[in-house]
């Protein structure tokens, strides 16, 4: 039926403008209802472990993906079934959705900065369609100037820019040994080993004299052969040991260590197969990784391995003053470099346009790794879709957040729904609205305080976020007395990525904070040289410290397997425990029959994960709970051994809080569990596995791993960025731990952007100005007071503030 000419179209029916969520219960959720509006910037706050992203990515986020994938192919949509749809009863007017989070499996050697922004296929088709070619030459496609194709890729290092050769020193480090007393020291221990040598005293080969004493030819083939060949082996009798003739292949120990370290799935042998590598420059590519007919081409007089390691502020003034100092590279050139200008535009907005494209992503921080591909969603152009993001100021300075905060107000413009996971009070200000989520962590927690507008929260009782949002600091009269130092490192002709000729010098015994803007070399300075001096100096005689203890955010294991309760060493006493126990006694159990990672008691059918894959053809592959334990790990068999009533699985099940409580009277557990707790993790459950924390919660475990352990000596603890992930009342109770080494006559350095622990810090370093080529060198050094009066600090001014406001001591 047609609409006559000159009707009225009928009147558009109205949109319901919020996301409405009915009985959310992902987790530690109990039954959460709450509308929350389209088209704004919410962000969703609450203490460490309260359910927040629990609500914004295990409930939200994934009930998006989930819609999204029921629209696509059956084969997949049977898969998907097997993953679960979040704990939910109803959720409506949600968007599809695009998640940016930072738990993030670690990218490969490959990815880089270029790669993930998409930058680099800007500035390749830039050189195959507007580069200056040598006369004569083809022209090349886009694909021939990448490293990771195999028209780009330089043929002898296949595009990585360095290679890994063996030599005989290295295969060899004792030519005073023979063959038989383990001269070649990288070849494989116990069987294999000796069968290699039993291979090459059949082939003929002297196993018994000094490696220095064989012929050069014959030293030759035994490391570095490609051939591989077959014998019959007789092998030595030994006594009561009957050994048959066995055909034997041989391998060199160039081929094995190669092997091994491309192939082998075990990181110990890689390590292992690594110390008989030397790892330099490609020799044919110089480290540039393509191919010579790519580096022939230019653009402003610059091949494409110049421009990508130019910082990006450094590579848009090329591009800018390009086609006006080239007036025959015509219209293509101008365009394209337009659109490249365009693209780095807004990494440089977030703070990073000290980074090159050829950066490699692994260098990157969580932080750093977010932004970029915040940048790039700036360009995508996509509208009426949900951006999840969390903790997009992780790792920002003060300074930096500003910008921050001007690209989720274009994102929001662009006509998109914005969801922050955040506990920086900055931007916990700047929403438009606020969902608070308490009142405490995990089983305490779990409840929607408040949703509404940001200065509707002050009300809200029991909300530690309004505490901090709207209390009146307290005066700054009183500051905490600055320690006195006990002794000093000094660091001198530092040259280090953007460190140059820097002298820095840390006093011990005291609290140091290291600042400065993203990417001006904290984490250079601390946590590689000052770390390395620490390291190499801790067995001189006269050198004050005597331990060293580095606290990184890394996972603390990268499957479901690796736990709480594994990583801590708990997991040892609770075993035994149940070994003990009357019914375990009787049966003849040992420790290994708690084990979920040997067979006996655990589930078969997960081999004790809990989880099994889901591979999911062309989407990446996921965890779903085992269809046979349901996620208890063990069989049934093992699960009817109970200690105090409770079976193996049950108590892994229990939170750091309950366990503290149900262990009190064990002084192994309650130890373990009391620095846990102390540190503001009860919240965790103890089989919580390590593929569900967040960079800032495996630190945290790690501290207070190395907490319980009460040692003397004089320890230097290096944290770097301690407060991530952390809600500010969470900062305090972490910051009484910290300070608390440091009575105890330890020493610590942090790597802080939180001003609130720099004021209360005794010793604060200042790098800078910028960050990249800018920064990199010692703007200020001093009390905080001393640096909050420095000139030429961007930290000074963000410092002064916290100072004059009263600070956590």
């Amino acid at each position: 039926m047609h609409q006559a000419a000159g009707t009225p179209a009928p009147p558009p029916t109205p949109l319901d403008a919020y996301v409405r969520v009915r009985g959310a219960r992902e987790h530690n959720l109990r039954g959460v209802d709450v509308d929350i509006p389209r088209d704004a910037l919410t962000v969703f706050t609450g203490v460490s472990g309260s359910g927040k992203s629990s609500l914004a990515f295990g409930t939200l986020y994934a009930e998006a993906q989930r819609r999204y994938f029921e629209s696509v192919a059956p084969y997949a949509r049977r898969l998907i079934h097997q993953i679960g749809a979040p704990k939910v009863d109803s959720v409506t007017g949600l968007p599809p959705a695009v998640s940016l989070e930072q738990r993030r499996s670690s990218p490969g050697s490959r990815s880089s900065v270029g790669t993930v922004t998409l930058l680099s296929n800007s500035l390749r088709m830039l050189y195959s369609r507007a580069g200056t070619y040598p006369p004569g030459a083809q022209r090349l496609d886009s694909d021939s100037f990448s490293p990771n194709t195999a028209a780009g890729a330089c043929p002898s290092c296949h595009g990585l820019g360095r290679i890994h050769r063996t030599s005989e020193e290295l295969l060899v480090p004792d030519p005073g040994l023979s063959i038989r007393q383990g001269a070649i020291a990288a070849w494989p221990g116990a069987w294999q080993g000796k069968n290699l040598r039993d291979i090459l005293d059949t082939l003929g080969h002297d196993v018994d004299r000094p490696w220095r004493e064989l012929p050069a030819k014959d030293r030759e083939w035994i490391l570095f052969t490609e051939e591989q060949p077959v014998v019959t082996v007789h092998p030595v009798r030994e006594a009561e040991r009957i050994q048959r003739p066995y055909q034997g292949t041989y391998m060199s120990a160039h081929r094995y260590v190669m092997r091994t370290f491309a192939d082998s799935k075990s990181a110990t042998l890689r390590a292992r197969a690594e110390k008989f590598l030397a790892d330099s420059p490609c020799p044919v590519c110089e480290g540039r990784r393509l191919r010579p007919e790519a580096l022939a081409v230019t653009f402003a007089g610059r091949t494409i391995a110049e421009l990508a390691a130019l910082a990006l502020t450094d590579l848009d003034a090329v591009l800018a003053s390009a086609p006006a100092s080239d007036p025959s590279a015509g219209e293509a050139a101008r365009v394209l470099a337009e659109d490249l200008r365009s693209r780095i535009g807004p990494v440089t907005e977030l703070g990073l346009g000290y980074l090159s494209l050829d950066r490699t992503a692994p260098t990157l921080s969580a932080g750093e790794l977010q932004r970029l591909r915040l940048a790039t969603q700036l360009r995508s152009g996509l509208f009426g879709v949900v951006y999840v993001l969390d903790e997009p100021s992780a790792g920002l300075h003060p300074a930096d957040t500003e910008a921050l905060l001007g690209v989720l107000d274009r994102l929001k413009a662009a006509g998109n729904t914005v969801f922050v996971v955040e506990h920086h009070l900055d931007v916990v200000r700047h929403a438009d609205w606020l969902v608070d989520v308490g009142p405490l962590a995990g089983e305490h927690g779990g409840q929607v305080l408040h949703s509404g507008p940001p200065r509707d929260l002050a009300g809200v009782a029991g909300s530690a976020t309004a505490r901090h949002l709207f209390a009146a600091r307290e005066p700054a009269a009183a500051p905490r007395q600055v320690r006195p130092a006990t002794g000093a490192i000094r660091l001198t002709g530092v040259d280090r990525h953007n460190l140059r000729e820097l002298e820095a010098e840390f006093p011990l015994g005291v609290f140091t904070a290291v600042t400065g803007v993203s990417g001006s070399g904290k984490s250079t300075l601390v946590g590689q040289v000052l770390a390395r001096e620490v390291g190499e100096r801790l067995a001189e005689a006269d050198f004050p410290v005597r331990r060293l203890v580095e606290v990184d955010q890394k996972p603390i294991g990268r499957t479901p397997r690796s736990n709480l309760a594994t990583y801590t060493g708990l997991f040892d006493v609770v075993r035994k425990l149940f070994t003990a126990s009357a019914e375990a006694r009787a049966r003849g159990w040992k420790a290994g029959r708690f084990s979920f990672n040997v067979p006996g008691g655990r589930c078969e059918t997960c081999q004790g994960e809990g989880f099994v894959s889901v591979e999911l053809m062309f989407l990446p592959s996921t965890y779903a709970p085992c269809p046979e334990c349901a996620g208890a790990r063990y069989n049934a068999e093992t699960l009817e051994v109970r200690y105090e009533g409770l079976n193996i699985a049950e108590v892994l099940g229990m939170t750091v809080e309950s366990a503290a409580a149900f262990f009190a009277e064990v002084p192994a557990a309650a130890r373990s569990l009391r620095a846990l707790e102390q540190i503001g993790l009860g919240y965790l459950r103890l089989g919580q596995p390590a593929t569900e924390l967040s960079g800032g919660e495996a630190q945290r475990i790690k501290l207070a791993t190395e907490l319980q352990r009460l040692r003397r000596d004089h320890t230097l603890y290096l944290l770097d960025e301690p407060t991530t992930g952390l809600h500010p009342a969470d900062v305090r109770v972490l910051l009484r731990q910290l300070h608390g080494l440091v009575d105890a006559g330890h020493s610590v350095v942090v790597v802080e952007h939180d001003m609130e622990v720099v004021a209360g810090a005794d010793w604060v370093i200042d790098l800078g100005p910028g960050g990249g080529a800018a920064g990199g060198r010692v703007v200020a050094a001093g009390t905080p007071s001393q640096v909050a009066s420095a000139t030429g600090s961007r930290t000074a001014p963000y410092l002064a503030r916290a100072l004059g406001a009263g600070h956590m001591g």
